[in-house]
């Protein structure tokens, strides 16, 4: 504590705890499945039809809304009073710390939101004038979500559609301008991967998010069910990857299953712990099975 107290005020190191660089993963890892995905299928149309430039701008755009959400979530839970830094038992947050002024925050979400438009708005170029559409869809919901959605139980289908579906599919469509079931069903899986991050974080937080007024799924359906919630997203995943049996990606079907075992083992701990600080030990796992699991279909796929 005395260490966090140290950090100067809108130092470096201040805003890279405000970026939250271990959620990176989340946002890396549906864009690289979508890159793998249309980079497999693309040589069926010939050399020339993917674009690793394209490829690119979708990974960093992913990079910056991520940072961009979780500039909008330190600031607004601060401002609404939903982060209390004697109650929390979750990783500090920097507005709450005072590590970064409101102000400095305010400016810092204006700068994040509009460099993620100028990297998306090339996007056009390969997958069309909807990319507008889709882009500004992630940014609106991207401050909805915070301010609105997350309190009424929706965070995991959020999670669901804007870390599964629309990344992945958007990514395949941007080189390919189709999706396949095979993709779509990839997509859910991915989302339901993503989803224990979310899952794991309320389950730690959920007697303030009950005080706070904010029904998580794991508040309004309990902790039991929650800590099954996690168990199921990570089989459920397994599941939906026997699509890549179906067509022709045996190893992006088995190898997940490396993942598997570490999920398992995750949700054994959290179980075990059941309340605390010590949480967030399984915050930073599921980060790395999240990891694990995009590197496993990954390679997977490319190894055909």
């Amino acid at each position: 504590m005395l260490e966090e107290k140290r950090i100067k005020t809108n130092s470096m190191k201040a805003w890279l705890l405000a970026a939250r660089p271990k959620t990176l993963s989340g946002a890396a890892v549906p864009v690289i499945i979508g890159v793998a995905l249309s980079y497999v299928d693309a040589k069926m149309y010939g050399d020339d039809v993917f674009s690793w430039v394209a490829a690119v701008l979708c990974l960093l755009f992913a990079f910056i809304m991520q940072i961009d959400a979780n500039f909008i979530n330190d600031f607004f839970d601060f401002a609404n009073g939903t982060d209390n830094t004697e109650t929390r038992i979750g990783p500090r947050r920097a507005c709450a710390m005072g590590w970064v002024t409101l102000d400095s925050m305010k400016k810092a979400i204006a700068i994040t939101t509009c460099l993620a438009c100028l990297i998306g708005l090339p996007l056009v170029y390969w997958g069309g004038l909807e990319m507008i559409l889709i882009g500004v869809v992630c940014i609106v919901f991207c401050f909805l979500y915070t301010t609105h959605l997350s309190y009424m139980g929706l965070g995991d289908v959020l999670v669901l559609v804007f870390f599964g579906i629309v990344p992945v599919c958007i990514v395949y469509y941007i080189q390919l301008h189709t999706v396949t079931w095979e993709v779509f069903l990839a997509s859910l899986a991915c989302g339901m991967v993503i989803d224990a991050l979310l899952l794991v974080n309320n389950f730690r937080d959920r007697d303030t998010d009950r005080a706070a007024g904010k029904n998580t799924l794991v508040v309004n359906l309990g902790a039991k069910a929650g800590l099954q919630f996690y168990l199921g997203v990570g089989i459920g995943a397994i599941i939906l990857g026997f699509t890549f049996l179906m067509n022709g990606h045996p190893l992006a079907f088995f190898l997940p299953f490396v993942y598997l075992i570490f999920h398992v083992y995750t949700y054994l701990k959290i179980k075990r712990i059941d309340r605390g600080k010590a949480l967030n030990i399984c915050l930073g796992d599921t980060a790395r099975n999240i990891f694990i699991y995009g590197l496993c279909v990954t390679i997977g796929l490319l190894l055909v």
